[in-house]
């Protein structure tokens, strides 16, 4: 049977996600009324452009800059070593935005998993005798994710978040539909947009909120329905107003 996301978005709820392992730059969040970015990429392959700092271009939006390979090739050897794990991954946050057309500024590369302590624990481990500096942050009763391992080294921060036995069916729709990789060749797939959008409302606040209108205003040719009815199948509230003010601010 598959796990359902919580409907209620409580305050525990949303200071669990941003306390856990978080350490991030400020987010940018700026309205672009009546502009939808409609950059392309080929068919399964996407050039990584959100993990450093961009500056704002009048009415333009957030440049784009140059991803360093660095940390890509650290998150495609880290795959390697959570996948002696059994454990599989799929890049979210800043990175898919951008992937999906909507850059915001950042420090890092996160990854979603389903992975329990005894598999975060196993994996910190095995990271920090491979040569990274792994810490784990383990989860209360009260945390909306299943731990965080923050992995960090010369490349910057990679993040490890786990949502298992918190929301483990987005994770294993989402590994079983991406067909996006951060480039060419690579291992790491992207999260799917309908399933990037549900993690947001899953986590909730103003910043989860203001992503998911931006995101929809630079994919106007985004399956709404479908991504409604994901969004319904884990129990997830709250997309329709988004596509409304998506729409408000496009008119």
């Amino acid at each position: 049977m598959r796990e359902q996301a919580h409907e209620s978005q409580s305050a525990q709820h949303k200071a669990s996600l941003q306390r856990i392992g978080r350490r991030r730059a400020p987010l940018r969040y700026a309205p672009h009324r009546g502009h939808v970015g409609r950059g392309t990429h080929p068919r399964g392959t996407w050039d990584a452009s959100a993990l450093r700092p961009a500056e704002p271009r009048p009415n333009h939006g957030l440049r784009p800059v140059e991803t360093p390979p660095d940390i890509l090739d650290a998150a495609e050897n880290v795959l390697q070593i959570m996948q002696r794990h059994r454990i599989d991954a799929v890049v979210i946050g800043a990175v898919a935005l951008a992937a999906h057309r909507y850059v915001r500024q950042t420090e890092d590369l996160d990854m979603a998993v389903n992975a329990d302590l005894e598999h975060l624990r196993l994996l910190a481990a095995t990271l920090n005798t491979e040569g990274y500096r792994a810490s784990l942050h383990e989860p209360d009763a009260q945390d909306a994710l299943g731990g965080v391992i923050d992995v960090e080294g010369p490349f910057g921060v990679l993040q490890i978040i786990s949502y298992a036995g918190k929301f483990p069916a987005v994770i294993e729709d989402a590994l079983r539909e991406a067909k996006m990789s951060v480039r060419a060749g690579s291992p790491l797939k992207l999260v799917p947009l309908p399933h990037l959008v549900a993690l947001k409302l899953y986590a909730g606040g103003m910043k989860s909120k203001a992503d998911v209108v931006e995101v929809l205003l630079r994919n106007p040719d985004a399956d709404l329905d479908a991504m409604r009815r994901l969004c319904a199948s884990y129990r997830l509230a709250g997309l329709e107003e988004l596509i409304d003010e998506a729409k408000s601010q496009a008119s």
